[in-house]
């Protein structure tokens, strides 16, 4: 098991993943993260892993798109951080493009040590399409 400090303050949850919707929007880290931070992301099909906020920084200049949105669903404390739930939209060669994401963050000194991003893939317009007519959603 690994040492972490309990986060239980409501308001330093909220604020920290506000500002992780922030660096996903900008691109920019700022202080959000840890100097050791650690990314395991999980998008479909693939699985990669990111050691070091510089290198956070590196990668996520190559992922942040072009007019980004991120709408903030949710965020539900754990015992030593939280789980939120983004749905994201940005255009990429003239295309609306939309996910879903859901990062699992463990804090430590109120930034985020360790996260896991979970991600629907991008969707395009096609995609989205077919989604509606095959499996139309009940709940957004």
């Amino acid at each position: 098991m690994r040492d972490v400090a309990v986060v239980t303050d409501q308001s330093t949850i909220a604020e920290v993943s506000e500002a992780l919707a922030d660096v996903f929007r900008t691109g920019a880290v700022g202080d959000v993260f840890t100097e050791d931070v650690f990314l395991d992301g999980h998008p479909p099909f693939w699985r990669f892993q990111i050691q070091g906020r510089d290198a956070f920084a590196e990668w996520l200049r190559g992922y942040v798109g072009e007019h980004v949105t991120v709408d903030v669903v949710r965020t539900v404390a754990t015992t030593d951080g939280f789980v939120t739930e983004h749905l994201d939209e940005h255009v990429s060669d003239g295309a609306r493009i939309t996910s879903r994401k859901l990062v699992l963050c463990t804090m430590r000194d109120a930034r985020i040590a360790e996260l896991s991003v979970y991600c629907s893939g991008d969707w395009d317009a096609e995609l989205r399409a077919r989604h509606q007519a095959e499996a139309p959603i009940v709940r957004p």
